[in-house]
C-alpha cells in the first residue's frame, strides 16, 4: 500500500538546517532529495501556507488571504483573526464557503483517507481540512469526517510547545502510522516557530526549539523505516512552511492612513488593514474604491514599506482582487546579521492585538529569509541524497503526493516534484 507522510517543522528556515543544530533532519537529507530553491507563498504565514499545502494552490485560487483576513459586512469590511476555532463559521457566513479549492483530505476521502495532527493555531490546523473530509487532531478540538467532534481520551490534548510536539509525535507514530495507516498522515509541529516568536533568532532558546523539532523528525523517520521493512511503500516529505526574520520596528500603517485622510477613523470599516506580520493587506469597501490610487501613493511614501501590489498586479504574488481585497504590501528588509549572527531583518505592521518586541522573529512578507522554508523528499526505501536546483514551492507538495498515489491533481497551481 502506498502512503504519504508529511512532517512540517513550522517556521524552520532553510539556512538553519545545519548538522550542528538538527542532525536527524540533515541525516535524512543523505537519503532524500533536498530542494535548494524552495519558497513559500504570499503572505508567508502559517494559516495561508497550511491552505496552500493542503490544496496545492496559491491564495488567489483557494481564497484564504492571510493570518488575518477582511470579510465583507453590512457596513464595509471587518478584519478577522483566522486563528480561532470559530473563524471557519465566520468565513462560511460571509462568503458561503471556506476554501474554494479541493484539499488533499477531500480528494483522498474515498482513497484511504487522511489524518492530521497539528500543534499550531486552530486556524493553521483546521485549514488542512476545513470541511471535515478526514480527521484533524488539535488541542482546541479534534474532529472526524463530517466535522464530528472527537471527545475524551481520543482527542488531542498536548501543550503548545516542544514538549507538546513530542507527545503528539509519539502518538502520531504509534497510532496513525503503525495502527490506522491512512493514505495521508500529516504531523505539523509548532516548533521552532513558536519559540522564534518569543525569542531572538539564533539564541539558545531558538536552538533548543530546533533540536526539539529535530527529535520529532527522527522519531517519524525511524518509524517509517521500520514500516518499510515490513513492506510498506511510504513517501516521506519533511519541510517547513516559511522562514523568519528579526523584527526592527512596528509601523502604524492604519494610523498613517487616517492621518492622511484616507481612512475615516481607526475603526472605520470602509478601509481595513489586515496585518500579516511583515506584510499587510488593504481592503476597500465599494464606497472607498476610488481611494485605491491615493492609498498606494501613501504606502509608497513610507520608507518601511518595500513592495506594493494593487488590483490586477496582485496576481504577480499569487493573490487576487476578491472580497474587497485591493492592495498587498511587504515591509522593507535588510540582510545584516543580528547579535547571534543570524541574517535578515524586517519591519512589521503594527497590530492592535499584539505588541511585537524588536529582535524576535516574524514573517509574512516577501523577504529572502521568510520566503525560504526547506523541503526534503525521501522516496520509498530512500535514495542517494542530492540537491535539486530547480525553483519549487510549498504548493508543489500536494500534486507530488497525489501523483505518488496515482491520483489526478487537476486544478492545482503546483506541479509534481521528481521522486528520484
Amino acid at each position: 500500500m502506498k502512503r504519504i507522510v508529511l512532517v512540517v517543522c513550522d517556521g524552520h528556515r532553510d539556512d538553519l538546517v545545519q548538522a550542528s543544530l538538527c542532525p536527524a533532519i540533515c541525516g535524512l537529507g543523505r537519503e532524500s532529495i533536498r530542494f535548494g530553491h524552495h519558497r513559500s507563498v504570499y503572505p508567508s504565514t502559517t494559516r495561508v501556507a497550511s491552505a496552500s499545502i493542503a490544496t496545492g494552490c496559491r491564495p488567489a485560487r483557494h481564497g484564504l488571504h492571510g493570518n488575518t483576513m477582511g470579510l465583507v459586512s453590512a457596513d464595509g469590511v471587518q478584519v478577522h483573526d483566522v486563528g480561532p476555532p470559530g473563524f471557519r463559521a465566520a468565513m462560511r457566513a460571509a462568503t458561503g464557503a471556506t476554501l474554494r479549492a479541493q484539499t488533499m483530505a477531500e480528494r483522498l476521502a474515498a482513497h484511504g483517507g487522511s489524518i492530521v495532527f497539528s500543534n499550531v493555531s486552530p486556524g493553521g490546523a483546521y485549514f488542512q481540512d476545513p470541511d471535515g473530509h478526514g480527521h484533524v487532531y488539535h488541542r482546541a478540538g479534534s474532529y472526524g469526517p463530517g466535522e464530528i467532534a472527537i471527545a475524551g481520551d481520543d482527542a488531542l490534548s498536548v501543550s503548545h510547545d516542544g514538549a507538546g510536539d513530542r507527545a503528539m509525535t509519539e502518538r502520531f507514530c504509534r497510532e496513525v502510522l503503525v495502527e490506522r495507516r491512512p493514505a495521508l498522515a500529516v504531523l505539523w509541529l509548532c516548533e521552532p516557530d513558536h519559540a522564534m516568536h518569543a525569542n531572538i533568532l539564533g539564541s539558545p532558546a531558538h536552538h533548543a526549539a530546533i533540536a526539539a523539532a529535530d527529535a520529532c523528525v527522527a522519531r517519524v523517520a525511524e518509524t517509517v523505516r521500520a514500516l518499510e521493512r515490513r513492506g510498506d511503500e511510504i513517501l516521506l516529505l519533511v519541510g517547513s512552511d516559511h522562514g523568519q526574520e528579526s523584527i526592527e520596528t512596528a509601523v502604524p500603517v492604519t494610523e498613517r492612513l487616517v492621518a492622511a485622510g484616507l481612512k475615516e477613523s481607526l475603526d472605520s470599516p470602509e478601509v481595513a488593514v489586515a496585518p500579516q506580520g511583515s506584510a499587510g493587506l488593504v481592503y476597500l469597501a465599494p464606497r472607498a474604491a476610488d481611494r485605491i490610487a491615493a492609498i498606494v501613493d501613501c504606502l509608497r511614501a513610507q520608507d518601511e514599506i518595500a513592495e506594493i501590489h494593487a488590483g490586477a498586479a496582485l496576481a504577480e504574488i499569487g493573490m487576487a482582487a476578491s472580497g474587497c481585497l485591493a492592495i498587498a504590501f511587504s515591509m522593507a528588509k535588510r540582510d545584516a546579521p543580528n547579535g547571534f549572527g543570524v541574517p535578515g531583518h524586517t519591519h512589521v505592521v503594527a497590530d492592535s492585538a499584539k505588541t511585537p518586541r524588536a529582535g524576535i522573529g516574524q514573517h509574512g512578507g516577501l523577504g529572502r529569509y521568510e520566503q525560504s522554508p526547506f523541503l526534503m523528499l525521501r522516496p520509498p526505501g530512500g535514495a542517494a541524497g542530492r540537491v535539486e536546483t530547480r525553483a519549487t514551492s510549498i504548493i508543489d507538495i500536494a500534486p507530488t503526493a497525489l501523483g505518488f498515489l496515482g491520483l489526478p491533481a487537476a486544478g492545482m497551481d503546483g506541479r509534481a516534484l521528481p521522486l528520484r
